[in-house]
């Protein structure tokens, strides 16, 4: 069955934290909204992901109205001192108390997630789990079109004045940009992260150590969860780790045993790399979070750079102001980058 649903001021694709904290952006500014999600409610309320919020990202927060989706809910304050171990030498690094970044928390992505869901739902937002098949039509005009196979299978197209696309790296929404208009620049780092989930909480929430064998750490996800970081050469594979070899090394890189041991519920070789597209808006689509930029997991950014998205978003726009250029500044590329685009590869700079 195909039906075409009632127009909303925009239409934004993937329940994320920037689809989320975009959605719930416009709804404090009577703007109307409707977010697709791939996935079901559970899936996306138990996910984990990053676990720390900074001082940018909270304050934002804040300052929309959201306060009470971060507070009450962290393990801990990332502005308190945090062990940074060199060579198993123990240092204590805590930001300056008069920096901007003062402010942060940390805060598990999945209780961040269900708060934010629950505000939006509360204050009346539209959100559709179980959105598939999603396609966007007509993004170069002023009438754009969002389709979409919903839980029952049925196609449902939706007409909108603006379409924010949050649904990630491998998402469909930067698909619609075309080939010849949209620039990639890249940095590949060199090495890749051993990214680990281990049923065990992390005291303090986070430690991080430099050692000659490369980058360790251990964060919060929770009371009862912590994510686990070993620095690992690009063609490791997870068969090479097994959970003794984790916990070995992590007790090398931190000059010292673990506190506690347990289960490792999941492990990934993530190569470490920056990626950045451009231009961030196409037409009457804006690309928010993951489906823009890829930015190195350090310093929290997981969660802290799609949470500050959406303020260069439509939820600045309006329905009578339309752009064609990017909606957010990223630092540009240096030599560093690779930059590529319209069938071409160069170095930027």
């Amino acid at each position: 069955m195909i039906k075409t649903d009632k127009n909303a001021t925009v239409v934004i694709v993937g329940g994320g934290i920037a689809g989320l904290a975009l959605g719930n952006f416009l709804l404090r500014k009577g703007i109307s909204c409707i977010v697709l999600e791939r996935h079901d409610r559970d899936y996306v309320e138990q996910r984990q992901r990053a676990g720390a919020l900074d001082a940018g990202g909270v304050r934002r927060l804040r300052e929309w109205g959201l306060a009470e989706v971060v507070e009450g809910h962290s393990s801990g304050n990332l502005d308190s001192v945090i062990p940074l171990l060199i060579e198993g030498e123990r240092r204590q690094w805590k930001r300056d108390a008069h920096s901007e970044d003062v402010g942060g928390v940390f805060c598990p992505q999945q209780i961040l997630v269900q708060n934010l869901i629950k505000v939006f739902l509360r204050d009346g937002g539209d959100l559709r789990f179980g959105a598939e098949d999603v396609s966007l039509h007509d993004i170069d005009t002023e009438h754009p079109l969002v389709r979409y196979r919903d839980a029952a299978g049925s196609t449902t197209t939706v007409g909108c004045d603006f379409i924010a696309g949050s649904d990630g790296f491998r998402g469909v929404s930067r698909t619609a940009v075309p080939e010849d208009v949209l620039t990639c620049s890249t940095h590949e780092f060199g090495y890749a992260w051993l990214t680990v989930m281990a049923q065990v909480p992390a005291t303090p929430p986070s430690v991080l150590a430099v050692h000659s064998r490369g980058f360790a750490a251990q964060i919060t996800r929770g009371p009862s969860a912590s994510r686990l970081y070993l620095q690992c050469p690009l063609t490791d594979t997870i068969e090479e780790w097994p959970d003794d070899r984790i916990w070995n090394e992590l007790d090398t890189r931190f000059g010292a045993p673990v506190p506690t041991r347990g289960p490792i519920t999941s492990k990934q070789v993530v190569p470490l790399r920056g990626v950045v597209f451009s231009p961030m808006s196409y037409g009457t689509l804006y690309l928010l979070g993951d489906a823009a930029h890829l930015i190195s997991p350090m310093s929290a950014q997981g969660m802290s750079s799609p949470s500050m998205t959406p303020t260069c978003s439509p939820a600045q726009s309006s329905s009578t102001s339309r752009t064609t250029t990017p909606v957010c500044s990223i630092a540009t590329p240096t030599s560093a980058w690779t930059t590529r685009g319209s069938g071409r590869q160069r170095q930027s700079g």
